[in-house]
């Protein structure tokens, strides 16, 4: 999967970055060239609008999707997002490996768990991470990157507990890196509003070559967001969750991986994620519920409707 990390890895980004900034400097060189050469003007432009529709579609957001939209997107984000307790329940844990919860107050334990795990969920001990007076949940992510894609499925599902979201639209992984096309949704354009959490999502890129082995960018990061993801991430790969600074997942929760979503249809992922005896279902709701187990620790279990019984008894999992 280009420059793909351990079981999710999006790949060597700062190299990436540093590529895509190579790139735009020597485009602004030729473009100071044109501009002095006058008659190649009118060539500059054509060139420069050609490229803009094929990039960027028109809009700074928009991405290649073959995805649900109109009433059968409402009806996969409901049938995503309204799966039964009685489902959530029976999955309980879904396979997840305790092993991947980890102690991790330390830097050190931090890099440790990076290097040896690779994939983990980690209690951390940063200053607590709030939006608005309430608990915020940072996710960082890029929509051409298949663990990404494998994982929103989860998250969607867990915060959906919690409050609600509008504006989700599709979106796939890239076509041409590991595990290419697999199916997802993207927070891009997305809100989220609840009583208990604040959500702030990063799409750092979509899932369209920008023609120097990257992707083009989407969003970029603030300075905090980037700290974060640096104290808690050493390789610096995505996916990233940090769930108000008391635990951080990096990756996804094994057995979670995209390869379990090759070939499926948007819809078929809404289905097996309602069917408890599905293996894509159980590792997706197996996700999604430890999830949820960390912002019920979070905000002290003030939400009965998602911190169920069940769901307090998989927070005695997370590492303390």
């Amino acid at each position: 999967m280009g420059k793909a990390s351990r079981t999710k890895q999006d790949g060597d980004r700062r190299e990436r970055i540093a590529a895509q900034r190579e790139a735009e400097r020597r485009a602004a060189q030729r473009k100071r060239i044109y501009w002095t050469g006058g008659g190649v003007l009118v060539i500059v432009i054509v060139v420069i609008a050609l490229v803009l529709v094929k990039v960027n579609g028109g809009s700074s957001t928009s991405t290649a999707s073959n995805g649900p939209t109109g009433t059968s997107l409402t009806t996969l984000t409901k049938q995503v997002t309204d799966v039964p307790v009685s489902v959530t329940d029976q999955v309980a844990g879904g396979g997840v490996k305790t092993g991947m919860f980890v102690s991790a107050p330390t830097a050190a334990a931090v890099s440790s768990a990076s290097s040896q795990l690779g994939s983990y969920f980690a209690t951390v001990n940063g200053t607590p991470l709030t939006s608005g007076g309430k608990p915020e949940v940072l996710f960082m992510g890029g929509e051409y990157c298949p663990y990404c894609a494998a994982q929103r499925w989860a998250i969607v599902n867990s915060l959906a507990r919690f409050g609600t979201f509008t504006g989700l639209k599709t979106t796939h992984s890239s076509s041409t890196d590991a595990d290419p096309n697999t199916p997802s949704f993207t927070f891009a354009d997305a809100k989220y509003t609840s009583d208990y959490i604040n959500f702030t999502s990063v799409e750092e890129y979509t899932n369209i070559p920008n023609g120097s082995g990257g992707y083009t960018t989407l969003q970029t990061p603030t300075a905090a967001q980037a700290a974060l993801g640096t104290a808690y991430d050493p390789s610096q790969s995505i996916p990233f969750i940090d769930i108000g600074n008391k635990y951080v997942q990096v990756g996804n929760l094994a057995p979670l991986t995209p390869s379990l979503l090759a070939g499926k249809t948007w819809d078929e992922v809404g289905a097996a994620m309602n069917d408890p005896s599905s293996s894509l279902g159980q590792a997706i709701i197996g996700n999604a519920n430890y999830m949820t187990a960390g912002i019920c620790k979070v905000i002290d279990n003030k939400s009965a409707t998602a911190c169920t019984p069940t769901i307090q008894k998989l927070e005695g999992d997370l590492a303390s």
